[in-house]
């Protein structure tokens, strides 16, 4: 059987699509038997390890951000703004083969097969993403690793699965200021109010910030609850 190449096609992404094209499950089936009106909004905080994220792919829509690719994961649709993390992206090649949106400016407008925003909210990665699937017409929206505060000792340090690897900060670093994060998360929800989000946290005395208590149309659950709900 003859070798498959796709123009444009880096080695480094050649191995990824082969891996996954081994790990291909049965779980996958065709757009038309999952279901339109769910989606599934995937950030990066620690709260989300170890969930299998190609089971939710066979039940909804998945929108993720910036390096989950590495781990071999496809989302239906990939967000990532920082212009780094875009440059990552497209070097290996992801981009030819499946949907990747980023914010506008001088260097993604010069990129082929990357689409852009528009209007560009100026918003980071995971309330891009978020903003992206409630524009998609879903009225279920289920949001993962949207941790906000920090880890480690007084929940200081930064928050992310792939902290310490290249384009994010280190293990050690100082956590990010979740306040943009929240008050994006908070605008989006708001302004689709037919839409129910419910953001799925560890447990239940898990942080809920002051300004996602009181947002009529978003509820918060528990993991385990969540596993239960989607067989996982």
């Amino acid at each position: 059987m003859s070798k498959h190449y796709i123009d444009g096609e880096t080695k480094e992404y050649r191995k990824l699509r082969k891996l996954k094209e081994k790990q291909a499950s049965p779980v996958f089936v065709d757009d038309i038997q999952r279901d339109p009106n769910l989606a599934f909004v995937i950030g990066n905080g620690l709260s989300r390890q170890g969930l299998n994220l190609d089971l939710l792919k066979s039940q909804g829509t998945v929108y993720a951000c910036n390096a989950i690719y590495r781990d071999g994961f496809l989302p239906d649709y990939l967000i990532a703004v920082d212009t780094k993390m875009i440059r990552e992206i497209t070097s290996v090649g992801y981009h030819l083969e499946h949907e990747v949106y980023t914010n506008p400016n001088r260097y993604t407008r010069s990129l082929d097969r990357v689409r852009t925003f528009n209007p560009n909210l100026g918003w980071s990665s995971g309330p891009s993403a978020l903003h992206l699937a409630s524009q998609m017409g879903h009225k279920q929206i289920y949001i993962l690793g949207f941790d906000y505060e920090g880890t480690g000792p007084e929940k200081s340090r930064v928050n992310n699965i792939f902290a310490g690897t290249q384009n994010y900060k280190g293990l050690d670093d100082k956590a990010t200021f979740f306040g943009n994060w929240t008050r994006q998360t908070m605008l989006c929800v708001q302004r689709f109010s037919k839409c129910s989000y419910y953001r799925v946290i560890p447990e239940v005395n898990s942080f809920v910030p002051d300004n996602l208590r009181e947002v009529s149309n978003l509820n918060h659950i528990t993991i385990d609850n969540f596993k239960k709900m989607f067989k996982l």
